[in-house]
């Protein structure tokens, strides 16, 4: 892999609030950005359909248009659900399991990601993958955390044979830090993108704007974006 590789980068960009947030960063950090998205059988897949009209929206705030290459869109539902149903794959009351997890957890969802996501980096000569994993701010999965990414980053290098290196710019920022880091790259115009074109609640409802966004309002995913919200604004008014 050439050195130019580490300045090209693959965002795992599911249409939620952190991916987009992901997205910019990497437009503005790269020199060549290209998306991947997944489809699993999650009951949100709305979040699918906001993933274009995001890309478009957040593109045209700053000159990141020649920068944002191909989207790609990869069908892994059938592998995921023979291994049997989440609540974010089916529709069935979220609550905590025996292991302290939220039942919304989908093992080894983001291990698939990242396999699939490096392999098409290595056809696309792409060195970098930027994902929204964090374990400051979340719901507690195993796959989120910083000792798992860095694990799987030495994995894919050796099955690979490639120097590819995974980019999670929100590892140590809690829901507060990834509004300020949107508001640091596009300002008020990309927070306003994120809050109303985005879409990150587990149980797929665009019914009702919250002041934070879209969202049933008590899901996991809900209570921590509007929590973050609330924070970020509390040091960061509207202007």
């Amino acid at each position: 892999m050439t050195a130019t590789a580490h300045t090209q980068a693959l965002v795992l960009f599911s249409g939620g609030q952190d991916s987009a947030t992901c997205l910019a960063y990497a437009l503005d950090r790269y020199d060549r950005v290209e998306t991947i998205g997944f489809f699993y059988g999650q009951r949100h897949a709305v979040e699918l359909d906001c993933r274009a009209p995001l890309r478009d929206a957040i593109v045209a705030l700053r000159p990141w248009r020649a920068t944002l290459g191909p989207d790609h869109m990869l069908d892994i539902e059938a592998g995921l659900a023979a291994l049997g149903a989440t609540a974010m794959t089916a529709d069935i009351a979220i609550e905590t399991t025996e292991a302290g997890l939220p039942n919304t957890f989908v093992p080894g969802r983001n291990l698939l990601f990242l396999t699939y996501a490096a392999a098409l980096a290595y056809r696309r000569g792409l060195g970098v993958l930027v994902g929204g994993m964090c374990e400051t701010d979340y719901s507690g999965y195993p796959d989120c955390r910083s000792a798992t990414m860095a694990a799987m980053q030495a994995a894919l290098r050796l099955g690979l044979d490639r120097d590819i290196a995974i980019d999670t710019p929100l590892m140590r920022r809690d829901k507060a830090d990834t509004w300020r880091l949107a508001a640091s790259l596009g300002g008020e115009p990309l927070i306003e993108i994120l809050r109303v074109q985005s879409h990150s609640c587990y149980r797929g409802e665009r019914g009702a704007l919250h002041d934070w966004g879209y969202g049933c309002g008590d899901c996991p995913a809900c209570d921590l974006r509007a929590g973050g919200w609330r924070r970020f604004r509390a040091t960061t008014p509207a202007g």
